[in-house]
């Protein structure tokens, strides 16, 4: 085959993919009418609910006559649900903005050509493990939509060790919902609802987390061997990413000053992270509200510090924030899906149906059944709070008729709602950080896609273990 044949090859193949992954702006909008077309089709039901109002997940009947939701009608949930995320949607902007500023700043820059310059022989290693850790435990202690401000900086990453865009998702969005998939301050609501002790299993919950990350890091660096001995190898499907990384890099490996602005911003960063897990910890009902309000002060701050002018620190909080305002509109979006299955009284039907089969099997392979349910359920209702507020009023009478301690549950839950979010199209900042880092959606899925079902698989034997040890939350 001539160069001339194969150019025209590839250029057939690039025009095909791009016809089967539309963009998604309509992915979503794509969703939300499949689950109006669904409310014709699954017959609507309803859990019955006790004097308290919580679900009874041993009683459930169908509903008399569909309550089918049709386009219009889906489209009129569309303005309810941006305002029903609007808390997300602000905290996602203004984190936008105030990591922009942290950029604008250059410090990240710097540091990055600095040590990549003193660790050039062992740099990707080293900095993606770092800031691979890092991203982890902002998940676990600290995670929300609002992250994925943070995926330009596995942007920067990628472009400086010339990698491709997957591995931007692999040291951000990746380990960042590892840390908030198994983190051990996530399943505070779930322990309240089945009156657990909070935090209780901390530490089994901590070591948990850390594995998961350990076999993380381990499939992203293989893939970064990988993509290095063969970039033809690479997920994307092309090789243009290495010709982006070279643009404006052109002084990679200079040495490069670290000045006392750059390591104060760095500072001032890191600082707010540890006041938001801070805040979060003392007083969680106000999480959004300081998490924001910490990521404007501090961007801010950062502005200043790194000697920024007034008129550039407006200019970079407004493109910090502008950068973030699709992707907060896709947030709302989400929203709209579950609305649509809620009015059209679909949601319980398909929670009965995918948790009935667990009432006949054993008490060990239960808790794994009930992992494997939510992560079925998970894509479809990526919101940890909202499948709490519907299923464990579900799954605490089940567990109980089962006679399953109550944290195993809730660690079933937890592992159910961890990993699935990874491939959610339903989730804003899932499919938002991928359009950040300019990942076609479906490229992202072949990646993770394995590494996420590795894990699930790994957690049914967490849990079951934790089961057969007769495991109560006690460390």
């Amino acid at each position: 085959m001539t160069s001339i044949e194969k150019q025209k090859k590839n250029k057939k193949v690039e025009k095909m993919n791009r016809l089967k992954v539309p963009h998604l702006l309509w992915i979503i909008l794509g969703i939300i009418l499949l689950m109006s077309i669904l409310t014709y089709v699954i017959p609507a039901g309803q859990f019955a609910t006790n004097e308290a109002g919580k679900l009874m997940g041993d009683k459930f009947e169908y509903v008399g006559e569909q309550t089918p939701v049709n386009p219009w009608q889906a489209a009129m949930l569309i303005f309810p649900g941006l305002v029903g995320a609007a808390p997300i949607i602000m905290l996602v902007i203004a984190a936008g903005a105030g990591m922009q500023l942290a950029l604008d700043t250059g410090a990240f820059d710097v540091l990055m050509n600095w040590s990549i310059y003193k660790m050039k022989d062992k740099g990707a290693t080293v900095l993606v493990s770092v800031l691979f850790i890092l991203m982890v435990y902002l998940g676990a202690f600290a995670g929300t939509d609002a992250l994925i401000a943070i995926v330009p900086i596995g942007v920067l990453f990628a472009k400086k060790l010339k990698l491709d865009p997957i591995v931007a998702l692999g040291v951000s969005l990746f380990p960042s919902m590892i840390g908030f998939g198994t983190g051990p301050t996530k399943m505070i609501i779930p322990q309240m609802m089945m009156d657990i002790t909070v935090l209780s299993g901390f530490g089994a919950r901590f070591l948990s987390m850390n594995f998961f990350m350990i076999v993380g890091l381990v499939f992203v660096l293989r893939y970064i061997k990988k993509i290095q001995n063969d970039p033809s190898k690479s997920v994307m499907g092309n090789t243009e990413w290495l010709n982006a990384s070279d643009e404006g890099n052109s002084d990679l490996l200079k040495e490069t000053k670290l000045t006392w602005r750059h390591i104060l911003v760095l500072i001032l960063f890191v600082v707010q992270y540890v006041l938001i897990v801070y805040f979060i910890a003392v007083a969680p009902s106000q999480a959004l509200a300081y998490y924001t309000t910490i990521m404007v002060v501090f961007g801010i701050a950062m502005g200043i510090v790194g000697g920024m002018t007034g008129d550039e620190i407006g200019n970079s909080f407004a493109k910090g924030a502008s950068s973030m305002a699709f992707v907060g509109f896709i947030i709302g979006l989400a929203k709209v899906v579950s609305l649509v299955m809620d009015s059209g009284q679909i949601t319980h039907t398909i929670v009965y149906t995918l948790t009935k089969p667990i009432m006949n099997l054993n008490r060990g392979i239960a808790t794994v059944g009930i992992t494997a349910i939510i992560s079925l359920i998970n894509p479809l209702i990526p919101s940890a709070t909202g499948k709490a507020a519907m299923l464990i009023p579900i799954i605490q009478p089940v567990t109980e008729a089962l006679g399953l301690n109550g944290q195993i549950a809730v660690q079933a839950f937890q592992y159910g709602d961890g990993f699935t979010n990874l491939i959610s199209p339903a989730l804003g900042w899932t499919i938002g950080s991928a359009a950040i880092a300019k990942v076609p959606f479906d490229k992202w899925v072949k990646w993770v896609f394995p590494k996420m079902m590795f894990m699930i698989l790994v957690s049914f034997v967490w849990i079951y273990v934790l089961y057969a040890i007769g495991w109560t939350g006690g460390v």
